[in-house]
């Protein structure tokens, strides 16, 4: 025991070092990280543009408060917002924060509290983003959720159609459900999202926490469907491994966050904005995201190169990938970390891939030769 809470299922292995996919321990055994913390590290490990940025940025000034203007917030908010329909954005520290900010604005911008949101969603660990997760799991124990949240199956066009009426402030949705197991929304599901929106005067909230800056291969994963959000959050890759996330809203919601509606002491940070505009001038490169896009394909292909079909289904987008294993695959997570490949799990039977999206080829290969070995073991234990 030490003086820390327990309320993480920590691995035994303490990273101490890492240059892009490339991490290591505190005993020198080195891994793969197709973890990227979580889909944080988009440009891997300690890029050299982030160190840059860093250091440069903290020799000037870390911190100010919104008490004053921010020239930084400013260049970062139109870079996200340039060539989209998007036009407004504010900065926070976290995903879970973007998701409260995203909810507050619904309600207060609407006049209505109801919000829909889906069954095996995840939204974050705050007290309105998990009343908005759809996992009993995540609510478990903290007693009596936040009303007016209504969670509906994933993909069932009738069922929504059957919910929503006028009462609804919200509809808000993972493009591709991460946590749950990386699930992607259906067309005919976006377009009935985007019919019932436009029916009902309801604002569509996107989480791009995971699935956004260029982590399915576009900037937002919203832009690969017809879905058109009011309201995106996001987090995780904007700092490329610094905390910082935000929301981005359209001109119509500006109004409705005026002075004193929401605010953070960290949010939009001067180190925080610094390093998000660095990785957004390389992530949101078109040939950069082309690259992702090969990549994906190019590991899409491996694995099914090498995983049989009739055992392993592939799902995702871009470099968000999961290998449902129709078993629990906590073991197989620990089995790939001794064989130096990290991994982490969406839901219990889905392997989750998150490598950097500066992974190369070459590593793409080593970590589909490790699951290979793994998975096939896997199989043969159980036949």
């Amino acid at each position: 025991m030490n003086a820390l809470f327990n309320n993480y299922s920590r691995r035994p292995i303490s990273i101490v070092e890492g240059k892009g996919t490339i991490v290591k321990d505190s005993t020198g055994k080195q891994y793969l990280d197709f973890t990227s913390g979580i889909a944080v590290c988009c440009l891997g490990h300690t890029h050299p543009a982030l160190v840059k940025t860093i250091k440069e940025q903290s020799e000037k000034i870390w911190h100010t408060s919104n008490l004053f203007e921010s020239p930084g917030q400013v260049q970062l908010a139109e870079k996200l917002v340039k060539d989209n329909h998007l036009s407004h954005a504010l900065f926070c520290n976290s995903g879970a924060e973007a998701n409260e900010a995203a909810i507050k604005l619904a309600r207060k911008h609407t006049g209505k509290h109801h919000i829909i949101t889906f069954e095996n969603s995840f939204h974050g660990r705050t007290f309105g983003a998990m009343s908005a997760t759809g996992q009993e799991k995540i609510q478990k124990g903290f007693g009596p959720m936040l009303d007016q949240f209504t969670y509906l199956p994933f993909n069932d066009a009738d069922a929504l159609k059957n919910t929503v009426d006028e009462s609804v402030a919200a509809i808000m949705l993972e493009v591709i459900q991460g946590e749950g197991g990386i699930h992607e929304v259906t067309e005919e599901f976006a377009k009935a999202i985007n019919e019932l929106c436009e029916k009902h005067n309801i604002l569509l909230i996107i989480d791009e926490v995971q699935t956004g800056i260029g982590r399915t291969g576009t900037r937002f994963a919203f832009e690969q469907t017809s879905l058109k959000p009011d309201i995106v959050s996001m987090a995780k890759g904007l700092g490329g491994g610094f905390p910082i996330g935000g929301i981005l809203a359209t001109a119509e919601l500006y109004e409705t966050f005026g002075p004193g509606s929401h605010g953070t002491t960290y949010g939009g940070n001067p180190l925080g904005v610094a390093v998000a505009q660095t990785v957004i001038d390389l992530v949101f490169d078109d040939r950069f995201l082309e690259e992702v896009r090969e990549k994906s394909q190019y590991l899409i292909s491996k694995l099914e190169e090498v995983l049989p079909q009739d055992q392993f289904e592939i799902r995702g987008k871009g470099l968000l990938i999961g290998i449902d294993c129709h078993k629990e695959v906590a073991s197989i997570v620990g089995k790939a970390e001794e064989a130096g490949l990290l991994l982490v799990a969406a839901g219990a039977q889905v392997l989750r891939l998150l490598p950097p999206l500066t992974v190369t080829f070459d590593e793409i290969d080593e970590a589909v030769a490790i699951l290979k070995t793994i998975l096939t073991e896997e199989k043969s234990v159980v036949s």
